[in-house]
């Protein structure tokens, strides 16, 4: 599996790289190109290419996908795609507002999103296509026994440096200081 990857600067401010990224990424997970001379976020507003996206990401999980019939199927589009990132395991927190793409507020919200999307895909293992962005780490839990718990009950940290020779001196409390200027 490919991955795209370049980390994000700011959230709120749009990065063109990071636009281009992702649409080469959604181009090479549905398979088509975006629409010539249509911007970035005028070929993703009508909700249609997130569909697709989805749609290969996770075959039929999006059952209609809305090809005409004006803004309130369009934004339809929009509503069942944030639906089908929930079903795919896409944290909610990482959705953009239907409002985002569609008033065209923040769009680098959006591009968040499809990152987001393509970090969600790494955990799929039928999906065989390209991923986007870092590989999230996985779990790695350990189990102890409680013999090894209470061992570990009696050992002093050391984060702090040495419990061997602790002392007090050379510290300087209470006494001042005097700072000399001027030679």
């Amino acid at each position: 599996m490919g991955a795209f990857h370049l980390p994000f600067k700011c959230a709120g401010k749009r990065e063109p790289e990071k636009e281009v990224e992702a649409q080469k990424w959604i181009e090479a997970v549905i398979g088509e190109r975006f629409p010539q001379g249509l911007s970035y976020e005028a070929a993703l507003r009508d909700g249609i290419i997130l569909c697709k996206l989805m749609n290969r990401l996770q075959p039929g999980i999006i059952t209609k996908v809305n090809v005409s019939g004006g803004d309130y199927k369009f934004m339809d589009n929009i509503n069942q795609f944030q639906n089908a990132c929930i079903k795919y395991g896409v944290p909610d927190v990482d959705l953009f507002q239907t409002t985002d793409l569609w008033d065209q507020k923040n769009i680098a919200l959006v591009t968040q999103t499809i990152f987001a999307i393509g970090r969600t895909a790494y955990k799929h293992p039928e999906w065989r296509g390209p991923c986007l962005g870092p590989k999230p780490a996985e779990e790695n839990r350990r189990e102890f026994s409680d013999d090894v718990l209470r061992a570990g009950q009696t050992v002093i940290g050391l984060q702090a440096g040495t419990n061997k020779v602790a002392t007090q001196s050379g510290q300087n409390f209470g006494a001042s200081r005097k700072i000399i200027l001027g030679k």
